[in-house]
């Protein structure tokens, strides 16, 4: 479901399918269709289960702050299908969108792709007119079979490996590493997260066939986290604010300092410290007021990321947790990672068509202190009612469905 897709696609008469269709067949025959835009861009290529838009938005936040011009291909919609392609670190106009499903009507695509595989042609077209000084493009789901596979990069990143989307992916991490490490190219340089041994082992073994340089966190680079934080990799850098905060964010950091070296973009210190200190992702550990966060945290391993973060910023203190989940995510599993550091959980209901019910997610919460509510019903969702801290958490739907209903 991509918001306001509908609109482009009723606007200029363009048909193509909601369902999600792993392969590549058909978005290679589309982008042949249009003179293959994909191939005019400098591109940083990023899978990975977590951490692939703080690592994006670390580096987009690098290269802005070194004056370099940048375009972002994300997933999902944090608001509407705009806000998924970023010019300069803003949505793309109606404008600027309208003119590339001209190009793909007039290159008569229509009816040959799925809906995200007709967003991933709007914004390489969109970028080659623009010309950014590089892509930074995200993986929808895996990365062998995504829609996003048909670039040469320059530098090809997976941030993490874990259980996820498990009916496409596989059962197991080695399966669905095997996904992810089908976006390395040969002799393309391969930077990587910390990842699961298993994960790991396969990531390498796919690296080296291709004689593929991999450079891994823990082993070629890393974050050192005292007062001053200190990189170490390719470069040296050091910093002493991080805006965006918890132990995974320092790791997503690396590997977006990493995969920027080894795509051969010179680095400044001094530039390097200042964009951290303002890089943000809307919805990570996102402070709206005092004492309320919005976080992004929709599968276990994003759940444990999220509690090791409360532990490192609050220290010895319980919080109260208002979530929403889709029901095809593993919402016991995310929950348990969640109980230690809860004081109580409200659960949720919002629009989508695969959003689980307050009821369910009821169910599968094995803490006593626990409610529900309904978003129309409440509209002081946001609002603290006692000293504790608030975080509303799991999926993104719900929180851009909060929208309407923010009280603060």
């Amino acid at each position: 479901m991509i918001p306001k897709l509908n609109e482009y696609k009723e606007r200029w008469n363009i048909a193509s399918d909601g369902a999600i269709k792993p392969g590549l067949e058909h978005i290679k025959e589309a982008l042949k269709r249009i003179e293959n835009p994909e191939k005019d861009l400098q591109i940083i290529h990023v899978a990975g289960t977590n951490g692939k838009g703080s690592t994006v938005a670390f580096m987009e936040a690098i290269l802005k702050e070194h004056g370099y011009q940048t375009g972002v291909f994300s997933s999902p919609a944090l608001v509407d299908i705009h806000d998924q392609i970023r010019l300069g670190g803003l949505p793309v106009s109606e404008a600027e969108l309208d003119e590339s499903f001209r190009l793909m009507k007039e290159g008569g695509i229509s009816g040959l792709l799925t809906d995200f595989e007709l967003l991933t042609v709007a914004a390489f077209l969109t970028f080659q007119r623009n010309a950014p000084d590089y892509v930074l493009l995200e993986c929808g789901m895996g990365g062998d079979l995504d829609s996003t596979n048909v670039v040469k990069p320059l530098v090809s990143v997976i941030t993490s490996v874990a259980l996820d989307h498990e009916g496409f992916l596989g059962t197991t991490l080695a399966e669905i590493a095997g996904h992810k490490a089908g976006i390395i190219k040969g002799r393309v340089p391969v930077v990587t997260g910390c990842l699961p041994e298993e994960a790991s082992t396969v990531v390498s073994q796919k690296a080296d066939a291709l004689t593929s340089p991999c450079r891994r966190y823990g082993v070629d680079f890393e974050v050192i986290t005292r007062e001053t934080e200190r990189f170490t990799g390719f470069a040296t850098f050091e910093w002493s604010d991080r805006r965006m905060k918890g132990p995974h964010q320092a790791r997503n950091l690396g590997v977006a300092l990493e995969a920027l070296l080894q795509a051969g973009i010179k680095l400044e210190q001094h530039f390097v410290a200042s964009a951290i200190a303002k890089a943000q992702l809307p919805f990570r550990f996102q402070e709206l007021k005092e004492g309320i966060f919005l976080d992004g945290a929709h599968n276990p391993a994003a759940a444990k990321a999220l509690a090791d973060t409360i532990r490192t910023e609050f220290p010895g203190e319980k919080v109260d947790f208002v979530i929403g989940m889709l029901k095809t995510k593993d919402i016991r599993r995310t929950l348990d990672e969640l109980i230690p550091v809860a004081a109580s959980f409200t659960f949720i209901s919002f629009p989508h068509p695969e959003a689980a019910t307050a009821e369910q997610l009821m169910g599968s919460c094995q803490y006593s202190t626990k409610r529900m509510t309904k978003l129309e019903d409440d509209s002081i969702i946001l609002s603290r009612g006692n000293s504790r801290k608030k975080i509303v958490a799991g999926s993104l739907y719900l929180i851009t469905s909060l929208s309407n209903y923010i009280n603060l």
